[in-house]
């Protein structure tokens, strides 16, 4: 039977919210409409401002949860409008909400965005809060995605890896074995930072600009620091085994100032070794591929996928692979993460397990989610 799902994104980098209205029949997915919302500036801004300690913040978290809410309704009903569908239609949303805290070493994740309003607002049932329970049983909370990528884009006998280049880089290594039920035949994690210190030294020193850099060009108008690029992947985050994950908390902008010491590097400089930061640690962390039989694939997806010159960087540290978009596989590279909370929503509905313990490191499958009906 075939059902509409809307999965709702908005990821570390808070560049939009993502709004993805899926077909599903089984694993079969396809993708019916889609469009990001630009968030309001100062909705943005106090998001930004809640993810890093300060004052007041149970209160001003009050405020910004039902704030979320309404674009994440504001987007939904944008969504509609372009498919020409009622809220009867849809069978549920699978609604991420904002992450502004997350300390797995603590056992806590935090997102935001009030599931009851959106549900009250859209007139949708709605599926959210899908990090708590694999946190419950002692994992990460995250990566959620691989799940999502082994069911959809896996292939017998080809090791594929998906790379999403958010504000946190993640891997899902997919290494083309069947599936024993437990998540066998994937693995995956956060590599450490994308675009979250790309975007933040970029907003630093361009405060009247855009929120990115975009296309990368300013960080291809520097030239490379080595000596700075060796001290920060001395980061132990980068050395940690996996099961792991990681947020803005651990790779902040005070991380890279106390880095930096008072060295006046032009701020050009910087954002190149940046960008090769985000290369290096993804490209350090890859699987050893000598035993494959086919040519390794690299798929990109997230807002890096649009990063021209990081891709290319990527590509050249990366030779024996070959690294192109989801696209590839039938999935446009902005949409992935979207759809992938529209199938946790189905998985949810279906009471099925939507984590995988070999990549959270959760005690054993759980059905991830809470619903609140409309």
């Amino acid at each position: 039977m075939t059902e509409r799902y809307i999965g709702l994104m908005s990821g570390t980098s808070m560049d939009g919210i993502d709004a993805v209205l899926v077909q599903l029949e089984g694993d079969a997915l396809r993708v019916e409409v889609a469009l990001c919302h630009p968030w309001p500036a100062d909705t943005a801004r106090t998001l930004h401002e809640l993810c890093t300690p300060g004052e007041n913040e149970i209160d001003r978290m009050g405020v910004a949860d039902n704030l979320v809410a309404r674009e994440f309704a504001a987007a939904t009903q944008a969504l509609l409008a372009k498919a020409a569908l009622t809220p009867k239609e849809i069978r549920a949303i699978g609604s991420h909400g904002q992450t502004i805290r997350h300390r797995p070493a603590l056992g806590f994740t935090l997102q935001i965005g009030n599931a009851a309003l959106l549900a009250a607002l859209t007139g949708i049932d709605v599926v959210a809060d899908f990090r708590t329970m694999d946190m419950a049983l002692g994992g990460q909370g995250a990566p959620l995605v691989p799940a999502f990528h082994q069911a959809l884009f896996a292939r017998p006998g080809a090791l594929r890896v998906v790379l999403n280049l958010g504000g946190i880089a993640n891997i899902s290594v997919l290494l083309g074995q069947a599936d024993g039920g437990a998540g066998s035949g994937v693995y995956g994690f956060d590599t450490g930072p994308a675009n979250t210190l790309l975007d933040g030294w970029y907003r630093r020193h361009h405060p009247h600009g855009d929120n990115y850099d975009a296309g990368g060009q300013w960080a291809a108008s520097g030239r490379l620091i080595p000596a700075l690029l060796e001290q920060l992947l001395a980061h132990p985050y980068f050395a940690a085994p996996a099961p792991k994950s990681t947020g803005r908390e651990m790779f902040t902008l005070d991380w890279l100032d106390g880095e930096l010491d008072g060295c006046t590097y032009a701020p050009a400089d910087v954002q190149r070794t940046l960008q090769s930061l985000t290369c290096h640690s993804i490209a350090r962390q890859l699987p050893a591929h000598s035993d494959a039989p086919t040519r390794p694939e690299l798929f990109v997806c997230g807002g890096g996928a649009h990063n021209a010159p990081l891709l290319a960087e990527l590509a050249a540290l990366l030779p024996d692979w070959h690294l192109t978009s989801t696209a590839q596989l039938g999935l446009a590279p902005d949409w992935v993460e979207g759809a992938a909370f529209a199938w946790l929503a189905q998985r949810f509905i279906q009471r099925k397990p939507g984590n995988l313990p070999a990549v959270t490191g959760a005690s054993r499958p759980a059905v991830l989610g809470a619903l609140y009906p409309a």
